[in-house]
């Protein structure tokens, strides 16, 4: 907004403005910036890809927890390192062994057979894991 400044006599400049911050540029700027960050900050944390089973239950939000992932060809994954499926019991003790809560998350492919499954709980279980959650996306409301 500019006006006049004077005191109604006849010596007041023609055109004398006080000067105003123009925000707008700015806003705009911002607003980019976040829908740029907002669009790419779920693309910064890749993990292991497999396909998930769905399920109705909302996910529980844990800080610092070990998830064991299975891949479709049966690969075991401890926190994004490789695990041997005859030294997962091993790698398991160690990874539990200085924690007080024995929670470990198991995400399995969603095409894997029933008994692949099984068996790698049955070897957790062997571990000395006293909890077990199994990891799904959330089934899509109709």
């Amino acid at each position: 907004m500019a006006f006049n400044v004077g005191d109604g006599g006849d010596n007041r400049r023609i055109g004398a403005n006080l000067a105003e911050i123009n925000i707008v540029p700015l806003v705009d700027v911002v607003l980019v910036l976040l829908l740029i960050f907002m669009l790419t900050a779920p693309m910064m944390y890749r993990g292991i890809d497999v396909n998930l089973p769905k399920a109705a239950a909302k996910p529980t939000a844990v800080e610092e927890r070990l998830v064991l992932t299975v891949t479709k060809d049966q690969a075991l994954f401890l926190n994004d390192k490789r695990v041997a499926p005859a030294g997962l019991e091993v790698a398991l003790r160690q990874a539990f062994a200085s924690r007080t809560e024995k929670t470990l998350y198991l995400k399995a492919d969603a095409g894997l057979q029933y008994g692949a499954v099984i068996e790698t709980m049955d070897r957790v279980r062997r571990a000395g894991i006293e909890r077990l959650g199994m990891v799904t996306e959330p089934a899509r409301e109709r």
